[in-house]
C-alpha cells in the first residue's frame, strides 16, 4: 500500500479479546455429539429460559447402565442435598453441571425469578403481577398475607385468613430475607420468596427454627402506607392516610406549581389544639399558593410536593421547619411542634411562556400575583418588625400588579391597585409615581401633575424622577393641543357670529347658546324647538358640544368659545 510522504500512518492497536467466562470455557470442552437430549414428554408454552431466569427442576443422574448416582426425587431416595425437594438455580449465576447448563435453556419456559441478594440467598418467584410500580421501603407500614413453609412443605407460620399481618418496614419485625423480598413487590402482587438460613434473622413473625436450611414464604402484598422521613432524622414525617390518584412520584407536583390544598393545623399537645382549618376559617375555600416562593412553611411545602392529587397526609413537623422561620399564627406559641392534615386537591404546572404574546404573558403574571396577594390575608405578623416586613412585601406585590395593568392598558385598574397602597400609606412615593403615570396615560393631566408634585414634597430624592415625569406630562399636553388644533384647523379662526351664520344658513333664526349654560344637557326638554327644525341642523348644534368640554376649550385659549 502506497503511503504519501510526510503523512504518518497510524495503525490502531488490536483490541484485547474479552476473557471468556467459566461457563464458556466449560462449554468448549464438550465434543461434538457428546451431549444429546431426548424429549420424553413435551412441555408447555413457547418460551425457553435464559440467563437471569430461575429454573426449578428435578434431576436424576444415572450411569449409562442405569445406576442412579444422584437424584432430587424422593422416590429415588432423594440422595442429593435437596432430599426430595426440587432444585432451584439461576441461569448465568448458579454453578451447575455443564450438561444441564446446555440442556435447560433448550427446555420450555417454567418461570421467571428475581434474584434479590447477590449470593442467591433470597430469590423471588412472581405468581401474580401487582399494581403500579411503587414498593414499600423504610419506614412504610405494610399489610400482607404470609405463610412460611420448609422446603418439604412443612408449615411453620400461616397468616392467610382474616386480617393481614401488619408490620413496620425496617424495624426487624419480619426476617431480613422476607423483608428484602417484600421490598421488591408492588400492591396486590403474589409471590414466593425463597430465603436461606443466613437471611432468616429472628423476628416476632418467625422465631429461630433449628435445622432448616431454607424457608419458602408465600406472600400476597395487601396494602402499604407510605411513610416518609423527609429529613432522615425522624423529625419531619409524612404519613399518607388516603391514597391519591396517579403514580408516585411521576404525578406529584415535584416542580414549582400552583397548588390547591385544604389543611388543618394542630398543636402537638394533649388536646391536639386546632389553630387553623381552611374549611372553617377560610369560608370553606382551599389555600392556593405557588410552590418555590416561600409562601408556606418549608416543612409544609416539602411534603405537599410528594403528594398525589386527592391524597390526604398527616405531617408531623418540628418548629424550625414550621413557624419558627415563618410568620407565626397568633395562636401558635414559639417553638411549637406542629401537625398538619393536608389534602391536595390538585395543582397546575406553570405555563411555558415560550411563544405566548404579550397579552397572554401579562395575564399569567397577573393571575400569579393576585393569588399571592389573596393568600396574604392569612398572614398575621407577631410584632412591629414582622408587620413592617409584611407591609413592604404586600405593597411591592400591589405595585407589581399595578405595573402589569399599566402595560396591559388597564389604567383604571392600575390606579385602583395603587390606591390600595396609598390608603395604608398616603406618603408612598412609588405608589404616587405609578398612579401618576396611569393618570397621564388616561389624559388626566391635572391628577398626574398633582401626584408628581406630591412626590417632590414628600421625598427630595425623588425630585429628578418626578421632574422628568412632569416634563413628560407637559409634552403630552402639548401633543394633545397640537392634535386638536390640527383636527379643527380654521374652526376657531371665525368669530362666534360667523360660526352661527354658518350653522344656520338654511334656518330662519340663529340658535344662540348662553356660555353660562355650557354644561346643561339638551335632553331635559327645556330647549326651544328650533333644534329640531331639520335633521340637518341636529349634528351641527349638538355633537361638538358633547365632545369638547369647557376645560379643553380653555386649554386651547378659547375659554368663552361657544359651539353651536
Amino acid at each position: 500500500m502506497a503511503v504519501e510522504e510526510g503523512v504518518e500512518q497510524v495503525v490502531a492497536p488490536p483490541q484485547k479479546a474479552k476473557e471468556p467466562s467459566e461457563d464458556e470455557k466449560r462449554r468448549k470442552k464438550i465434543a461434538a455429539g457428546a451431549l444429546m437430549k431426548a424429549v420424553m414428554r413435551p412441555g408447555g408454552g413457547d418460551s425457553t429460559p435464559s440467563d437471569g431466569y430461575q429454573v426449578v427442576y428435578h434431576s436424576t443422574v444415572r450411569t449409562l447402565d442405569g445406576v442412579i448416582v444422584e437424584s432430587s426425587r424422593s422416590e429415588y431416595g432423594g440422595k442429593s442435598l435437596c432430599k426430595g425437594t426440587p432444585i432451584r438455580h439461576v441461569l448465568g449465576k448458579s454453578k451447575i453441571i455443564v450438561g444441564l447448563l446446555e440442556g435447560i435453556p433448550t427446555m420450555l419456559k417454567g418461570e421467571v425469578a428475581m434474584v434479590v441478594s447477590d449470593d442467591l440467598g433470597v430469590v423471588k418467584k412472581v405468581i401474580t403481577e401487582g399494581q403500579g410500580w411503587e414498593s414499600p421501603r423504610e419506614p412504610y407500614e405494610v399489610k400482607a398475607w404470609i405463610s412460611a413453609k420448609t422446603g418439604d412443605g412443612k408449615v411453620l407460620v400461616s397468616c392467610t385468613q382474616g386480617e393481614p399481618f401488619f408490620f413496620n418496614f425496617g424495624k426487624s419485625e419480619v426476617p431480613k430475607g422476607l423483608e428484602m423480598g417484600i421490598g421488591t413487590m408492588t400492591r396486590k402482587e403474589k409471590a414466593i420468596i425463597y430465603v436461606t438460613k443466613q437471611y432468616l434473622t429472628p423476628s416476632p413473625f418467625l422465631p429461630v427454627v433449628e435445622g432448616v436450611e431454607e424457608v419458602h414464604f408465600e406472600v400476597e402484598l395487601a396494602h402499604f402506607i407510605q411513610v416518609r422521613d423527609m429529613l432522615g432524622d425522624g423529625r419531619l414525617i409524612k404519613r399518607r392516610i388516603h391514597d391519591g390518584k396517579g403514580e408516585f412520584p411521576m404525578d406529584c407536583p415535584l416542580h414549582d406549581s400552583l397548588l390547591r390544598v385544604h389543611y388543618k393545623g394542630m398543636l402537638l399537645n394533649e388536646e391536639k389544639t386546632i389553630f387553623y382549618d381552611t374549611r372553617v376559617d377560610n369560608d370553606g375555600q382551599p389555600l392556593e399558593f405557588c410552590s418555590g416562593e416561600g409562601l408556606v412553611p418549608e416543612g409544609f411545602e416539602m411534603c405537599v410536593r410528594l403528594m398525589l392529587p386527592e391524597e390526604r397526609a398527616l405531617v408531623t413537623c418540628p418548629p424550625d421547619y414550621a413557624y419558627d422561620k415563618f410568620p407565626r399564627p397568633a395562636n401558635v406559641p414559639e417553638g411549637a411542634h406542629i401537625q398538619w392534615e393536608i389534602e391536595l386537591l390538585g395543582f397546575e404546572m406553570p405555563k411555558d411562556w415560550t411563544g405566548l404574546n404579550f397579552q397572554s404573558i401579562m395575564d399569567e403574571a397577573e393571575k400569579i400575583r393576585n393569588t399571592v396577594l389573596r393568600e396574604f390575608n392569612h398572614v398575621n405578623p407577631q410584632d412591629d418588625e414582622e408587620g413592617k416586613i409584611f407591609a413592604n412585601t404586600r405593597n411591592l406585590l400591589h405595585l407589581n400588579v399595578a405595573a402589569c395593568f399599566l402595560k396591559m392598558g388597564e389604567c383604571r385598574k392600575s390606579i385602583e391597585t395603587c390606591n390600595k397602597v396609598l390608603e395604608a400609606n398616603p406618603g408612598h412615593v412609588k405608589a404616587l409615581y405609578r398612579r401618576g403615570m396611569a393618570y397621564m396615560t388616561l389624559g388626566d393631566f391635572e391628577e398626574a401633575k398633582s401626584d408628581f408634585n406630591k412626590m417632590i414634597k414628600l421625598d427630595k430624592s425623588t425630585e429628578a424622577d418626578a421632574t422628568a415625569a412632569l416634563q413628560k406630562v407637559k409634552q403630552k399636553e402639548q401633543e394633545v393641543e397640537k392634535k386638536v388644533r390640527k383636527q379643527f384647523k380654521g374652526l376657531f379662526d371665525k368669530k362666534p357670529g360667523e360660526i352661527a351664520e354658518a350653522g344656520t344658513e338654511d334656518g330662519d333664526q340663529p340658535a344662540v347658546e348662553n356660555p353660562k349654560n355650557d354644561d346643561r344637557e339638551d335632553s331635559d326638554g327645556d330647549n326651544s324647538d328650533e333644534s329640531h327644525e331639520t335633521a340637518e341642523d341636529v349634528p351641527r348644534s349638538s355633537w361638538l358640544s358633547f365632545l369638547w368640554p369647557k376645560r379643553l376649550l380653555a386649554a386651547l385659549g378659547r375659554p368663552g368659545c361657544t359651539i353651536l
